[in-house]
């Protein structure tokens, strides 16, 4: 007969390997999605009711020329190559916005890997972790911020009703395995509801909250 501390001991292992196994299939996945996906980051000056408005044009014409510059891209790595070689227009075009609207705010344009929170596009949902972005700091930079997807394009998505574009999401569909495309876009199943939990939990042990 196992004594009760056997029973203990064996309880403790199979919580070990639980662990393990499930952090083990979040770094599978983490990893995948990293590689999937370019990010953009803009943080306003401010929280002021004006600096914020003037964030949402800056993005907006930061879009507009990614758009223009990547309408061919097919794949991540063409969108970083093209983006990092623009650096210096994604700036201008910034700090120009910036002055056209009666400010003279300092812009600081980063490519890199940098920390994301749990964000939804439409019905597409991704957990917080370490993405491949570019980072548009205006100002002080201490206001709410700006997350959208770059690549595959979803920061035009029609949130209100959800609409992500069929193309966009085929990218996506096409560099994931099913299951982890079904863990990002299907909220049904109480199975993958868990294993996005799983994600969220293990991605980013410091859990921080997105303000838009």
């Amino acid at each position: 007969m196992i004594n009760i501390k056997s029973w203990i001991i064996m309880i403790i292992l199979i919580c070990v390997y639980t662990i393990f196994c499930a952090y083990s299939y979040v770094q599978a996945v983490s990893s995948d999605l990293k590689e999937s996906v370019f990010r953009l980051h803009v943080i306003a000056n401010s929280d002021s009711e004006e600096d914020q408005n003037l964030k949402y044009k800056v993005r907006d014409n930061l879009l507009k020329y990614m758009n223009d510059i990547c309408s061919t891209c097919t794949t991540k790595a063409e969108a970083i190559e093209i983006a990092e070689t623009h650096l210096d227009d994604f700036k201008q075009i910034a700090e120009s916005t910036i002055l056209n609207n009666g400010y003279s705010y300092d812009v600081n344009v980063e490519l890199g890997e940098f920390e994301f929170p749990t964000k939804s596009y439409g019905n597409i949902s991704f957990p917080a972790g370490i993405y491949d972005a570019l980072k548009v700091k205006i100002g002080k930079s201490e206001g709410h911020n700006w997350w959208c997807v770059m690549f595959p394009p979803l920061c035009f998505v029609d949130i209100s009703n959800g609409v992500i574009p069929e193309d966009s999401k085929k990218v996506l569909e096409n560099e994931l395995t099913q299951e982890e495309f079904a863990l990002i876009s299907d909220d049904s199943s109480s199975a993958i509801n868990l294993k996005f939990k799983l994600l969220e939990i293990f991605s980013n042990s410091e859990m921080f909250t997105a303000r838009n």
